[in-house]
């Protein structure tokens, strides 16, 4: 078997399928794994317990899937060309800002039913193949393999980023028992600049290239179950699933493609939604409009929670207060503890 050969047809492969850059790496990660584990010590994951329990399988990617021998790490563009402005969007506080990459069909599986026809494409070449599919779907630790395999660098907000593409893009990844030859890794040009670190609403950035989820407004209106922490909801703004802000402020972003995929396009008018709209779904609404989305996942008592505290860091409104007072008796006790804080908000800013 030609391996050179078949790399370079992989990634003609990939390119085909909509993926707009396919690199190959090792699977040596003993570099990134002191760096993984000091920060699961300090405890920045907060409540994403998975990101602890699979032991050494993350950054051992052959004892996650014995005979492993090289991952093929792709990369899709998300940035949406059709919506709407999103510092616009922040500005405005009687609209609900929804992060870039969930506006539009859920991309775990886009990505991941592109990395399965590539594979099957493999294998029908080279016969019995060795593999599994992965798109942030499993102890993967991504990033640090797209930077091996030539994808780009990791950034100091911790998102990878390529000079020619910026960030606004997916990563999946294909483990192969093949001895494919490897890209040359990416090397970093974040050089002095901070402003993903100062821009960052809650401060979660707190060093260069160490996140602290729990201060970090993605994994608040994301990720937790429970109560967002009251500290943090000031800061929140009307950012009511995840955050952007410290990619629209990376230099590097200027340089992003918008998407060819359809699939990743707004739906529902979410790019730019007005929140007393969003908070007058009942839950069948709900999961109708978000059908097919990542949105979904969190459900609907956390979707309100997360309009009530954007609904309370409105400006004061009579017509937010009448619609936050429709809820104060809600049967879910976490919705309910948000609206009284909301309305709070409201009453003390008339």
């Amino acid at each position: 078997m030609d391996v050179v050969a078949l790399a370079c047809t992989i990634k003609d492969w990939g390119r085909d399928l909509g993926f707009q850059h396919v690199g190959i790496s090792d699977i040596d990660l003993s570099a990134h794994e002191p760096r993984f584990h000091d920060w699961l010590a300090a405890g920045f994951h907060g409540e994403l317990s998975y990101m602890a329990r699979h032991g050494l399988k993350r950054t051992r990617p052959a004892e996650l899937v014995p005979g492993t021998l090289r991952v093929i790490s792709a990369r899709m563009d998300y940035w949406p060309p059709t919506a709407a402005n999103p510092w616009k969007v922040l500005g405005d506080a009687r609209c609900g800002y929804v992060s870039r990459y969930a506006l539009g069909r859920d991309y775990h599986k886009v990505v991941r039913k592109r990395l399965q026809r590539l594979a099957q494409r493999i294998e029908q070449t080279v016969g019995a193949l060795g593999y599994r599919v992965f798109s942030d779907s499993a102890p993967v630790l991504e990033k640090a393999l797209a930077e091996q395999a030539g994808l780009g660098w990791i950034g100091k907000h911790s998102n990878l980023l390529h000079q020619r593409s910026g960030s606004w893009f997916f990563l999946g990844e294909i483990y192969v028992d093949l001895p494919l030859p490897v890209d040359q890794a990416a090397t970093n040009h974040c050089g002095r600049c901070r402003r993903c670190l100062e821009v960052c609403p809650t401060a979660a950035i707190v060093a260069p290239y160490q996140v602290d989820a729990r201060r970090c407004i993605a994994y608040h209106t994301i990720e937790l179950h429970g109560s967002i922490p009251v500290e943090f909801r000031r800061a929140i703004g009307n950012r009511i699933y995840g955050c952007d802000d410290c990619q629209l402020v990376c230099p590097w972003n200027k340089f992003a493609t918008p998407t060819p995929e359809v699939d990743f396009l707004p739906r529902h008018g979410l790019d730019n939604p007005q929140l007393t709209a969003l908070w007058a779904w009942d839950e069948p609404t709900f999961l109708r409009r978000t059908e097919g989305s990542a949105i979904r996942r969190i459900g609907y008592q956390r979707w309100l929670r997360n309009l009530a505290v954007a609904l309370g860091n409105a400006p004061a409104d009579p017509i937010i207060s009448a619609a936050l007072h429709t809820r104060q008796a809600d049967p879910s006790e976490l919705v309910r503890e948000h609206v009284h804080w909301a309305l709070a908000q409201q009453t003390h800013t008339l």
